[in-house]
């Protein structure tokens, strides 16, 4: 007995396995939406504003924040625990502490729980990228 699958059929089979390997959001994930992140931003303006003041709140001022390393912003007083992270805030760094502050940073003082949603934390950081190029 012969099996009689072919080597396009075997391509298609490898890159679904591959596909379903790199989750779901790899497959589906719509772009970042900077419009949307500004929208899921507003559960963070109790803390943080990107206004061009650079004025802090309880929360550093984010404006500026991708591409900058964390706890950076002049005359914040950061936690011990950020000050030594030596983070650098990319799309990889702040999409994992935007899902979960203190699992990303242990003893921050950040109280917010995160946005679980990889689809969020693109938009948010979609947003956070628009702001800084806005003067």
């Amino acid at each position: 007995m012969r099996c009689s699958i072919s080597r396009i059929d075997l391509k298609y089979l490898g890159l679904t396995i591959l596909g379903l390997m790199a989750g779901p959001t790899a497959l589906w994930a719509a772009p970042a939406d900077p419009v949307a992140g500004a929208t899921v931003f507003k559960k963070c303006i109790a803390c943080h504003s990107t206004d061009l003041s650079g004025r802090s709140g309880v929360g550093p001022n984010l404006r500026g924040v991708v591409g900058r390393p964390a706890a950076k912003v002049p005359g914040f007083s950061y936690s011990p625990a950020m000050t030594a992270s030596k983070l650098v805030w990319n799309e990889k760094t702040l999409s994992r502490f935007l899902a979960s502050p203190r699992q990303a940073v242990p003893g921050t003082r950040m109280t917010f729980a995160g946005l679980p949603n990889p689809q969020d934390q693109a938009n948010v950081i979609a947003f956070l990228k628009q702001t800084a190029a806005k003067k």
